[in-house]
């Protein structure tokens, strides 16, 4: 038994095929079979072969077009609705003719007029003027309404829907061949709507020509009958009336189903789905809908007089539905919180996460649990508009753009403590008391304070941690009194100041390499990357901040590397170029009142110091014997706590060849000298040495 069903599937599949190869030749077949029904006489068995398919063609189209997702599948409809409408009024002259001919016209009509009316000709025709009626003044109207305006809305939409085609195209959204595709669309639906608007004209007038020939039937029908068939009138008028309202019938069913596709089809414009998916999905949403409703109809069937069984029944269906959407929503949030968790655990177990954590923050500040209100903001913390401020200042002094600190509280240290982190790195650290004020002695105190003990972080100097009540007492007393934010501020920009040069990497100095190229381009085209590449002028600014110049000046330092950058490519070098050129900012940042007190180095000192310079690939350096380099720093500790002693910096003054090895040699043993070189220091200043350091 399998073998014949495989073959009849076979047999349709080829027939389809058979169908979509010569499509063109059957319909126009079809067309020109359709006119010649107009003329020709049909029998009454092939008219009611044809009537059923009217029928089953309009139920095919009704349904076709519930499952369309958008207007354009089914493109083909407003010449589908010519075609059937000519078809229909086709049915229409051939069923008239049997009916005035030979007062039969064929088994469906006869059916339709007896058994759908009951034979009763009035109700038979009541029930057609209300399907004409419904599909002429609602359906027909409404639709030939939504086509107007679509097709008006549509051709409107056009120019601007082309714009966002040509937007998406230019930032390379979309692709050509995309672009193509959905201008193609644009036109298509402007095509359709606008067919659609013409078509609809076909169901209207259908609907006029459906109630003309019904009067002409019944009128014709009831003279023929008296006149030529000598039928008494009410006979006549109950025969003849019956095949009309039953032709009417045949005829309006499928113009009706017609209709409602019509009115479907131009009012998909804002659907994602076919119709029954559509309808299930916005209409079985919410439970609570159904929740009130059920309420409501609990209501109603209480109410006396009313029936209380459909409002009970239609009440509790409503509950259920609302029941059963409510379990299935708390199902999809469970699900969807294990599909998180499944999730969650997938991405941590990916290698990118693993990386992530690889990430190292360029500077961080964590703060033990009880410096929190520092940074709470409603407390009083004002932590963070101080740091604010510290990147503001670190960009007016000093040139450098701070990244982001990153504040972290970490209770696994003290709760009064703080450390600062350099790219993960513990640099500094110390503790604040938050109810009490560092007091510290500027060297005017006349009269000592109660408090505890302590070193102020930043510059490391003793001083008393004193409560508020002592605060104007000790400020009476000469101390320098400053609150515990200040403490941790201060701290921190003199931990910045101090590195500096390792806070400036290769990016930062990118960053302020097209910053000025907004207003030196050539300059900047001069030297990157034709002199200089980005990692070699990123030294040369470090070199700077590490002995605290400002590299503010971009425009200065890059004009001296585009001079110098021909004749030598160590850093170091150009480094001393750059800072001869910055001498009226060296000059300002050391020289007070137009006098500089400082000590210088011996001539002899300076020779060997010169005479012992290495220069390697990798950078110059000073070989000295351990025993001079012992005395060296002997002597050179010596003047300078003379000179700290008076009151002034310790500054070494040399000559120029001399500054960058001297201040090599010494750097590491003594921490906070400033190497001066003469060339850095303007004419006009007046150099008071007030030491000679000397081995």
């Amino acid at each position: 038994m399998a073998e014949p069903q495989g073959m009849s599937v076979q047999g349709t599949g080829s027939a389809i095929n058979s169908i979509k190869k010569y499509s063109d030749i059957v319909i126009a077949v079809a067309i020109i079979t359709i006119v010649i029904m107009m003329i020709i006489p049909l029998p009454t068995a092939l008219l009611d072969l044809l009537i059923c398919v009217n029928i089953t063609a309009a139920l095919v189209i009704v349904i076709s077009t519930i499952y369309n997702e958008e207007a354009l599948d089914l493109s083909v409809f407003p010449s589908l609705l010519l075609v059937t409408t000519l078809f229909r009024l086709a049915l229409n002259i051939s069923s008239t003719r049997l009916i005035l001919l030979e007062g039969y016209a064929g088994e469906v009509i006869t059916a339709f007029g007896n058994f759908v009316v009951g034979g009763n000709p009035v109700v038979g025709f009541i029930v057609f003027v209300i399907l004409v009626i419904i599909q002429f003044i609602v359906i027909t109207k409404g639709s030939e309404r939504v086509a107007e305006v679509s097709a008006r809305f549509t051709l409107d939409a056009m120019p601007g829907k082309q714009m966002a085609i040509d937007a998406d195209l230019n930032q390379g959204a979309i692709t050509d061949a995309e672009a193509k595709v959905r201008r193609e669309k644009i036109q298509r639906e402007a095509d359709f709507f606008g067919a659609m608007d013409g078509a609809s004209k076909f169901v209207k007038g259908d609907a006029i020509a459906a109630i003309i020939i019904m009067l002409i039937n019944i009128s014709g029908g009831f003279v023929i009958g008296i006149v030529q068939r000598n039928l008494e009138a009410v006979q006549a008028l109950q025969q003849y009336t019956l095949l009309t309202v039953g032709e009417g019938l045949v005829s309006q069913i499928p113009a009706l189903l017609i209709s409602t596709a019509t009115g479907i089809i131009v009012t998909r414009s804002a659907s994602e789905g076919n119709l029954g998916a559509d309808i299930v999905n916005q209409f079985f949403r919410n439970d609570r809908i159904y929740f009130i409703i059920s309420g409501v109809l609990v209501f109603l069937a209480l109410v006396p007089g009313l029936p209380g069984i459909p409002f009970t029944f239609l009440a509790v269906t409503c509950f259920l539905i609302g029941r059963g959407l409510r379990k299935k929503e708390e199902k999809a949030v469970e699900t969807t919180k294990e599909e998180a968790k499944a999730k969650d655990k997938a991405e941590a177990t990916k290698p990118e996460n693993i990386v992530s954590l690889l990430q190292v923050d360029p500077m961080e500040l964590e703060i033990g649990y009880s410096l929190i209100p520092l940074v709470d903001s409603g407390q009083g913390g004002d932590l963070l508009d101080r740091i604010v401020m510290i990147r503001r200042q670190c960009a007016l002094e000093l040139g450098l753009v701070v990244p982001t600190i990153r504040i972290r509280d970490n209770i696994q240290i003290k709760p009064n403590a703080y450390i600062i982190k350099l790219k993960g790195i513990e640099i500094a650290k110390g503790e604040l008391l938050l109810d009490h004020y560092l007091a510290m002695n500027s060297g005017t105190v006349f009269e000592e304070v109660p408090g505890i003990e302590t070193t102020e972080p930043a510059f490391g100097l003793p001083a008393l941690w004193i409560p508020e009540t002592e605060r104007e007492q000790a400020e009476l007393n000469g101390y320098t009194v400053v609150d515990a934010v200040s403490v941790l501020a201060t701290h921190l920009t003199e931990v910045i100041k101090a590195h500096a040069d390792e806070i400036l990497g290769r990016q930062e100095t990118q960053n302020l390499i097209d910053n000025l190229k907004k207003t030196n381009e050539s300059l900047v085209d001069e030297v990157v990357p034709d002199l200089m590449n980005v990692g070699e002028i990123q030294k040369v600014l470090a070199n700077l901040l590490k002995e605290r110049i400002t590299i503010r000046d971009m425009s200065t330092i890059l004009e001296v590397l585009a001079d110098y950058a021909r004749a030598t490519k160590d850093t170091e070098i150009l480094t001393e170029y750059v800072r001869h050129a910055m001498a009226r900012q060296i000059t300002l940042q050391n020289v007070q009142n137009n006098i500089l007190s400082c000590v210088t180095l011996d001539p002899s000192l300076e020779n060997r110091i010169a005479g012992g310079v290495q220069r390697t690939d990798h950078g110059s350096y000073v070989s000295l014997d351990p025993d001079s380099m012992q005395r060296l720093i002997s002597a050179l500790n010596t003047e300078l706590s003379k000179l700290t002693n008076m009151g002034y910096q310790p500054i070494v003054l040399t000559s120029p060849a001399v500054r960058l090895y001297f201040r090599k040699l010494v750097e590491r043993s003594v921490p906070g000298i400033t190497v001066l070189s003469h060339a850095e220091i303007e004419q006009s200043v007046e150099i008071q040495i007030l030491g000679v350091v000397k081995i």
